[in-house]
């Protein structure tokens, strides 16, 4: 079928929506019409080049929502008309990774950037006669998707679909930060550094987990405020100022767990990220740099001494088909804000402007909300 997307053809370049080719779903696939989705930092990364895809175009898009319209051979657990959010990370439930229950790190995961279709290789989007390069093997800045099952995830139709695209990465990713990798426990101090759709995740799941305080750091005053909204007890426009004030605070224990949801990741940063760490603390690094990236400035000896852990996580450590529905039930018993942090809706033709928004600090979660006019 022909509808449109927001493509990119080469770095530094604007999105551009034109026409593409979605094929129809084969085995084990499904076609989704897409109702909402998320203009996550991480998209923003291909346009810089931190996250290099396998070559352009790249359909962007890798938060989102919609409703199952067809679906392949061999897909016995999905239906028509069944409402979904999507995944990006696939967990295809067999490999070593999935059998240990380290879905988020299925090996289908090592394809995500190649852009060939999980179930055969081959490639479901076309543009200008090229074969296109889908974000996560997703592209959901588009009306429609093809995409494996192991995708998707069914959910709740009385789930709005602004809110249900935000669980494809940012709130599942934040929240489990906090949750799972960093294992906050009742009573602990935590700081969260950057306060955008991961930070706000992070900070109501650190206050769910019984933290005593609530450290948040931004340099925008806008985003301060909101993470006020969203459970900080302390906010601070910048690290220096953190580390100025936090030992006051905790009586020189520091933050016990430090979750670090900046925009970019830069690795000159991360002794500083430490400082605020307390002894036998644990600083999760949930951000990304470029993928060339590998200077980094720690002071070992402190690492050491101290007792200090550094964690990478990804996808917030969990599991998607149960986190995702898991944290969707917390949303409608209403111990978990996600309305509010759905800042602004664009039209998809506006992708740049959500982009220009989120980079100027004018937003917790931009969402691209379709509506018949694009498909």
């Amino acid at each position: 079928m022909k509808t449109k997307g927001a493509l990119i053809w080469d770095f530094h370049q604007p999105w551009s929506i034109e026409e593409i080719e979605i094929g129809e779903p084969r085995g084990g696939e499904v076609k989704i019409r897409m109702e909402a989705a998320g203009l996550c930092h991480s998209d923003h990364h291909l346009v810089t080049g931190d996250i290099p895809m396998a070559s352009f175009p790249i359909l962007g898009g890798h938060e989102g929502a919609g409703v199952v319209v067809e679906v392949g051979a061999g897909v016995d657990d999905i239906a028509v008309g069944d409402h979904v959010a999507l995944s990006f990370i696939p967990a295809c439930g067999r490999c070593p990774s999935c059998r240990a229950g380290r879905t988020n790190l299925c090996d289908l995961g090592a394809g995500l950037l190649a852009g060939a279709s999980v179930s055969d290789g081959s490639f479901r989007v076309r543009a200008r006669g090229r074969d296109v390069y889908p974000m996560s093997l997703l592209g959901t800045f588009a009306p429609y998707l093809v995409v494996h099952r192991s995708s998707v995830v069914k959910i709740d139709s009385e789930i709005p679909f602004a809110v249900a695209a935000l669980l494809s990465c940012g709130v599942t990713t934040g929240f489990g930060a906090v949750a799972r990798s960093a294992d906050v426990r009742p009573g602990e101090d935590v700081a969260v550094i950057g306060i955008g759709g991961l930070g706000a995740a992070a900070l109501q799941a650190a206050v769910l987990a019984g933290a005593r305080y609530v450290f948040a750091i931004d340099p925008v005053a806008w985003k301060r405020e909101q993470a006020v909204h969203f459970g900080a007890t302390h906010v601070y426009p910048d690290i220096a100022a953190a580390l100025a004030a936090v030992p006051e605070v905790t009586a020189g224990g520091m933050a016990a767990k430090v979750i670090v949801t900046v925009g970019r990741m830069d690795g000159r940063d991360l002794d500083m990220y430490l400082a605020l760490t307390a002894k036998a603390g644990t600083c999760v690094v949930v951000a990304m740099g470029g993928v060339l990236d590998a200077e980094t400035t720690l002071n070992l000896t402190m690492l050491t001494l101290f007792q200090k852990n550094v964690q990478g996580t990804i996808f917030g450590a969990g599991n998607p088909q149960h986190d995702i529905p898991r944290l969707l039930a917390l949303y409608r018993a209403g111990k978990l804000n996600l309305d509010d942090m759905v800042t602004r809706r664009y039209r998809l033709e506006d992708v740049n402007d959500g982009y220009r928004d989120m980079l100027e600090g004018r937003n917790i979660r931009g969402v691209i909300t379709f509506t018949d006019a694009d498909r």
